[in-house]
């Protein structure tokens, strides 16, 4: 059979933990299967999403060796029941993945959260929120930039109550489209039955809802309907409250609880979601390559994600080593170079921002430890990204005269070298300078 081939071949160009986790269990759907479609089976969604993401265009060159044709893939999940001998068996109906589904994704909970000092509270109280439902945190409102775990700590506590409480996990636009569609059908009936009798409602996205004035006005009495009966409302927004174009009154139900704002990952943690997702997904990566990754791309988490699933590809598709030279090659794609000319003030705006000190101290007087790092910092980098001079520095960071930037330049260079977390962070605030030029 085509496919006992096509595994055995699989076997031996991926490690045995891949296989026996994701591909071994695979079933091919040869009847529904056709010449240029081929079917795979997974146990659930997510080995159906992993192997799409990583092996589906291998496992599409694989057929076409065989065949000469080369056939669209796809994985779908096998939907199971119990029949009345109590043996499991797969039903015929065939439950295909749709991105657009609201759906709990089962491999993002507390568990796989990485806790660092920028999200820690928004995962202390989203597992208290799981935990005890309506009396604590209600409603509870999560923010932050894109791709930082707002998300993942959304599907975690649908993860955590799934099967025990109704859970409803949804994208606001979603929401939108099914307010939309109930109303223009004339059961909004049912549209309030399921929404208004849950036990945890945790929408995505909440800043969808600025503009469309009359799914506000449906969402307020939903959210009182809830809270009145001491249902649990989780909401996530790329915004603060204060800056969401919504209803002051709805504005005000969301205020009424507990707001917990995530911030960009400092490098210790970017480092430790990269180990994460490697051990996940069973990526094997040496520190050199994982904290090259941490100090040379943003702080968007689904970024990495696709960083190393790109790189994994890469190395599985060519049957090639993951060295820290084809990393950089593999990575090119996720990195403008088109960098305008960088200035000093740029430097300091973002080491300031970076060591949580204001820029003017760094010209002060001051010597605490954080500053005169700072200062440092700057000179390092002022002499490496700018084109100004040792005089001009010492000018601009008020220092006696040039000799001092050669003495804090050298003093620098050393503790860089003999300090490996140092040239980290040094390296993680030039990214950072350089990405402000690019988006800016």
């Amino acid at each position: 059979m085509i496919w006992d081939i096509i595994l055995k071949e699989l076997e031996s160009k991926i490690t045995q933990e891949q296989y026996n986790k994701y591909i071994k269990n695979l079933v091919f759907d040869e009847k529904n299967s056709k010449s240029d479609l081929k079917i795979l089976l997974a146990n659930n969604i997510f080995i159906a999403n992993w192997v799409n993401r990583n092996y589906a265009d291998k496992i599409a060159i694989l057929f076409e060796n065989e065949t000469e044709i080369k056939p669209t893939i796809k994985i779908k999940v096998k939907e199971i029941k119990e029949n009345r001998r109590n043996k499991t068996q797969y039903d015929t109906k065939i439950v295909q993945i749709n991105k657009k589904q609201s759906i709990i994704n089962p491999s993002l909970t507390f568990e796989t959260f990485v806790v660092g000092e920028s999200n820690k509270f928004a995962f202390k109280v989203s597992e208290k929120v799981a935990q005890n439902q309506g009396t604590l945190y209600n409603p509870l409102f999560i923010s932050g930039d894109t791709g930082l775990g707002k998300t993942h700590l959304l599907n975690a506590i649908g993860n955590y109550n799934i099967g025990k409480k109704n859970v409803i996990l949804i994208n606001c636009e979603e929401f939108l489209n099914d307010f939309t569609y109930n109303l223009a059908n004339k059961t909004m009936d049912k549209f309030r039955n399921k929404y208004r009798n849950c036990d945890y409602l945790l929408v995505d996205d909440i800043q969808f809802l600025i503009g469309k004035l009359q799914t506000q006005e449906e969402f307020f009495h939903t959210l009182n309907v809830l809270k009145e009966n001491n249902k649990q409302l989780v909401f996530t927004s790329d915004k603060q409250i204060k800056d969401l174009g919504i209803e002051e009154r709805l504005k005000s139900r969301f205020q009424n609880g507990v707001t917990a704002q995530i911030q960009a990952p400092e490098l210790e943690t970017k480092i430790a979601i990269i180990k994460k997702k490697c051990e996940i997904d069973l990526i094997q990566l040496n520190d050199e390559i994982i904290n090259f990754i941490a100090t040379n791309v943003n702080n968007n988490i689904r970024t990495i994600e696709g960083i190393l699933m790109t790189i994994n590809s890469y190395a599985s598709v060519f049957n090639q080593e993951i060295t820290i030279d084809f990393v950089k090659n593999a990575i090119k794609s996720f990195k403008n170079t088109n960098i305008e000319k960088i200035t000093i003030n740029n430097i300091v705006n973002e080491t300031s921002k970076y060591l949580n000190i204001k820029p003017a101290d760094i010209k002060s007087k001051k010597r605490t430890k954080d500053i005169l790092l700072a200062k440092k910092i700057v000179i390092y980098l002022g002499r490496k990204l700018t084109r100004n001079s040792m005089p001009e520095l010492a000018n601009f960071l008020e220092f006696k005269d040039h000799s001092s930037i050669s003495k804090a330049m050298k003093k620098i260079q050393k503790e860089i070298e003999n300090n490996k977390e140092l040239e980290l962070k040094i390296e993680e605030i030039e990214n950072k300078i350089k990405d402000s030029k690019i988006n800016n």
